[in-house]
């Protein structure tokens, strides 16, 4: 298993580990409260969910890339 290729799980696991912190940060009552009265998440719980998200897509890509 070459190195790029370890390097894309182990992102894709900080990745899935940032997703799952985002998940449960909009799941708090202050967040469904905020989400409630302004139509979106606050600006932290997006950043998990955007982060989280942009790891996974390069991990992907770092496992499938030769």
């Amino acid at each position: 298993m070459g190195q790029s290729r370890i390097i894309g799980i182990v992102l894709i696991v900080v990745g899935a580990i940032v997703l799952y912190f985002g998940y449960n940060a909009s799941q708090s009552i202050t967040e469904q409260l905020s989400e409630t009265l302004t139509g979106r998440f606050t600006d932290e719980t997006m950043l998990y969910f955007i982060v989280g998200a942009i790891l996974v897509v390069v991990g992907l890509i770092f496992t499938v890339r030769r």
